[in-house]
């Protein structure tokens, strides 16, 4: 079968698409650009910021085609005569670790880049949490070798590569390859003119670990869009990598942020025109009528399949490094889709652990194989006030648990989409992990008086403690207490609910004493 973009060249490309990403600083652009041929429209720090700063600020894209390699062929038979390596360029910056979240659903390897001198960093460890949570292939990369001395460059390099192994040894990574490199001997500012080290060797790395990933044309369309800008006489042009389903010239797609409508007008892979695009695929299209600062990144789609929710219910799992409690009621960083809003989070479980079902750990073999934990309104759940990190009644297994996420704005998302909750308010340069736990979609709530509506279908009860005081003992069975209820209670609600005295008994409410609230209690 050919593939759709075969367009006019003849050439078949197969587009794999592979994050770089680590701490700032540790040279990912430098690598893009040595390991690259074809820059796109967002490639290299093209955002002022990004210059003075040298920072990349957006999910940058590059590319380069080598010609298919052995083991692929046998794998892909006559589809396709070349690799594309699509090279998005992450963000270190902790700020943007929102950027990072949105880009790594695409990616079907990580490079992650660290800084042979320092070793690993914060925000390291943050990509290394969230390559487990999105991407289940990864490289490592020991970048600046130029700044080790000659003499003693081979020892250090042993001993990072032997310090990753043993950080990633617990991880869905363990036993990933580790290369060392120099991307840009003499920092930044050194002329173009000093050669890269060990590129070439990393590209072979590269050919060897690609794989024939799973794309599929089918489903409605979504594609996340990274840039928006218009080109005179032509119109927009909306440049992005479709996360799922295919784009054909003349459909029509949705921007349903913003409740409109479009046709595709023409279309381009990497400046070369094609027909139409499918899952995986880095993709421009252009649209006409359609004004280029409304929208910089987020969702099209299929018009009408996405939804945009004011709150959402999710399968919840902290993330063990970091150090804070989850308090209900608390807000949080929400990415979700590809945005990041504020939500208010409460948590709660099933009240009857009778037929818990598994819960996928962060190692489980793939993010998205990992079938979404079941929900149901009919169920009953107990409120809490905080996540509980204990095991559940089984041994050896967490409880289930779930949040009620209210969003401080409308999102829009597809259904099943990853989330990820983090305080990305607290300091960057603390050494802590801002990330908090992460989950998945079940349910969305679009009305936007979802309190009202919806969320009285979910039956959550909340534990309630009162003390009061004992005014007299009647017998050595019976204790009239006082202060538990006010006059208007209507105490038939509480007859056989226990109480404990302060002298350690326990009782029950028999009933009203008088008038005044008081209760009968009796001790057996």
């Amino acid at each position: 079968m050919a593939h759709p973009n075969a367009g006019n060249t003849g050439a078949r490309t197969l587009n794999f698409n592979v994050g770089v990403l680590g701490h700032v600083d540790s040279g990912k652009t430098s690598l893009a650009r040595a390991l690259s041929s074809t820059a796109s429209t967002a490639a290299f720090d093209k955002n002022p910021q990004s210059k003075e700063r040298g920072i990349t600020l957006d999910l940058g894209f590059s590319a380069f085609t080598v010609p298919l390699p052995e083991h692929l062929r046998e794998a892909c038979g006559e589809r396709y005569d070349h690799l594309q390596f699509t090279l998005v360029d992450c963000p270190g910056h902790a700020s943007l670790i929102r950027t990072i979240i949105g880009g790594a659903q695409i990616i079907d390897l990580m490079l992650l880049v660290v800084d042979i001198v320092k070793g690993m960093q914060t925000q390291t460890a943050e990509c290394l949490l969230i390559g487990q949570l999105t991407c289940s292939h990864m490289v490592i990369i020991l970048n600046k070798t130029d700044l080790l001395p000659d003499d003693k460059k081979q020892s250090a390099i042993d001993k990072m590569t032997k310090r990753m192994h043993k950080t990633l040894e617990n991880t869905r990574f363990k036993g990933c390859p580790v290369i060392a490199v120099a991307a840009k001997p003499g920092g930044p500012e050194a002329p173009d003119t000093e050669e890269a080290q060990g590129i070439i060797e990393l590209m072979q790395l590269l050919k060897a670990q690609a794989f024939l990933p799973h794309r599929d044309p089918s489903g409605c369309l979504l594609m996340a869009v990274d840039h928006c800008f218009s080109i005179r006489g032509q119109g927009t042009v909306i440049t992005g990598t479709i996360l799922q389903g295919a784009l054909h010239v003349n459909d029509t797609l949705e921007i349903p942020a913003l409740k409109v409508t479009r046709k595709v007008k023409s279309m381009q892979m990497f400046h070369k025109p094609v027909p139409s695009a499918m899952q995986g695929d880095r993709v421009g299209v252009c649209v006409t009528q359609f004004d280029p600062k409304l929208l910089e990144r987020g969702l099209v789609c299929t018009p009408g399949s996405l939804s945009t929710l004011h709150a959402g219910i999710i399968t919840v799992q902290k993330i063990e490094y970091y150090r804070g409690a989850l308090c209900s009621r608390a807000k949080f960083h929400i990415t979700i889709g590809h945005e990041t809003v504020m939500a208010r989070v409460s948590f709660f479980s099933r009240t009857s652990l009778g037929s818990q079902s598994e819960v996928p750990s962060s190692g489980s073999p793939s993010a998205e194989e990992a079938t979404p934990d079941p929900f149901s309104f009919d169920w009953e759940f107990h409120y809490q006030e905080e996540y509980l990190t204990g095991k559940g009644e089984t041994e050896g297994q967490e409880q289930e648990q779930w949040a009620l996420l209210e969003f401080e704005r409308p999102v829009t998302c597809p259904p099943l989409c990853l989330v990820i909750g983090s305080r990305l308010d607290s300091d960057i340069h603390s050494n802590t992990c801002r990330l908090a736990f992460h989950g998945k979609l079940l349910e969305g709530f679009e009305d936007k008086n979802y309190t009202e509506t919806s969320l009285p279908r979910l039956k959550i009860s909340k534990d309630k403690h009162k003390e009061g005081a004992v005014e007299r003992v009647t017998d050595d069975y019976t204790v009239i207490g006082r202060n538990l209820f006010k006059k208007e209670t209507n105490l038939q609600l509480f007859v056989g609910l226990k109480v404990t005295l302060s002298s350690g008994e326990t009782g029950v409410i028999e009933g009203g004493f008088g008038q005044s609230g008081k209760i009968k209690i009796r001790v057996p």
